[in-house]
């Protein structure tokens, strides 16, 4: 590890900004868009400096080199850039040809589960909603009991799918719940919500894909209403938290 902790900083910033501009700032069959580099290094010098990267126990900064380090590293620093670029450079999602849109009049399947909570079928086209803990049907019946839930549903067999990007892995999140909420406008606010106790960093990066990627790409296409993310994670807090969540939208629209 001596070589790690000897390595100068100048080194880990230059191969820190070429694995962004490379693997990041690249489309595949393209030549690197070396007018970039400089750029990127001065955003890779703010990130490294500016104490967003923090290493314990007996770590070094020399450790971005390595590739799953620096792709988990680089595409914080490109989802900060993204979102600095809102309103600029909207982005657009792309969604799946064959299955753009999905509804809850298609779901029907059979389940061995036995945690589960038998929807109110006034708030919910499915009967069962089938939770994975007991946080999950604690959050059913919060939503149940709100005024200004006009919908909601878990995602099971659902179709949702968000593609997301950990390290150099691509993989796929399928969120927790659809609450579609009366926040005082004309068309409803539709509420992706994501139940979860321990924040890892596939945790981590998932929400932060949904925030800087999926919602605003959704919402720039302009055909599929007003979508919005939210995570909980703490179980006695959650219904507080989607209080005030609401509260704070329906004031946001109200002005």
């Amino acid at each position: 590890m001596q070589h790690l902790e000897d390595m100068r900083r100048s080194t880990v910033l230059f191969h820190l900004a070429r694995h962004l501009m490379y693997h990041k700032y690249r489309a595949p069959g393209e030549a690197p868009k070396l007018h970039l580099f400089g750029q990127l290094k001065r955003i890779c010098r703010q990130w490294l400096d500016g104490g967003y990267l923090r290493c314990t126990g007996g770590t070094y900064p020399a450790q971005l080199l390595y590739q799953e380090i620096a792709d988990m590293a680089c595409e914080k620093i490109k989802a900060a850039i993204t979102a600095t670029l809102v309103g600029e450079n909207p982005i657009k999602a792309i969604l799946d040809p064959y299955t753009p849109t999905g509804s809850t009049a298609l779901v029907n399947f059979t389940t061995s589960k036995t945690n589960r909570w038998q929807t109110d079928p006034g708030r919910c086209h499915i009967n069962w909603a089938i939770c994975d803990s007991d946080w999950e049907r604690e959050f059913c019946r919060i939503a149940e009991a709100h005024r200004r839930v006009r919908a909601y549903v878990k995602n099971q067999n659902l179709g949702l799918e968000v593609p997301y990007v950990l390290g150099s892995t691509r993989r796929k999140y399928i969120p927790d719940f659809v609450v579609q909420v009366d926040d005082g406008r004309d068309d409803p606010l539709n509420l992706i919500v994501e139940i979860k106790g321990y924040r890892g960093e596939d945790a981590k990066a998932k929400a932060e894909t949904m925030r800087v990627y999926w919602v605003p790409g959704v919402n720039n296409l302009g055909k599929h209403g007003r979508w919005a993310f939210a995570e909980f994670t703490a179980v006695y807090e959650i219904e507080e938290h989607f209080n005030k969540l609401i509260q704070s939208h329906f004031s946001r629209e109200a002005v």
